[in-house]
């Protein structure tokens, strides 16, 4: 089994800045590595992936504006979110895919004030 810990989000203003960040438990190849987030009353979706190689993969609502990192080395994958709008609030989850399983973290609150 293979935990996913997060941290970072919070309320920020719009036009501000967040950085989340996401540990796996164990040291392993975990791939592709990314976020989703789920707004109130909506699906979950799809915001960044990353592959081990780099190769990243964005929703067309936060190009340019969010940008996802990972350390191989650490497991560990992270989004910067810089131009926040109101619409990226949500709860955002850490997720990984080892096999044919996903993992997934507890989910942390964005919250982006008008």
């Amino acid at each position: 089994q293979v935990q996913l810990v997060e941290s970072g989000g919070g309320l920020v203003q719009a036009g501000g800045s967040l950085r989340l960040s996401c540990a796996a438990s164990r040291s392993m190849l975990i791939n592709p590595m990314g976020w989703h987030r789920q707004a109130p009353g909506k699906q979950r979706e799809l915001v960044a992936r990353i592959l081990s190689g780099g190769n990243t993969r964005y929703a067309d609502s936060v190009k340019g504006r969010f940008s996802i990192f990972r350390d191989n080395a650490k497991n560990t994958v992270s989004l910067q979110m810089n131009s926040l709008k109101p619409e990226d609030t949500g709860v955002y989850y850490c997720y990984g895919v080892r096999g044919l399983k996903d993992y997934w973290g507890q989910g942390t609150q964005v919250t982006v004030s008008a």
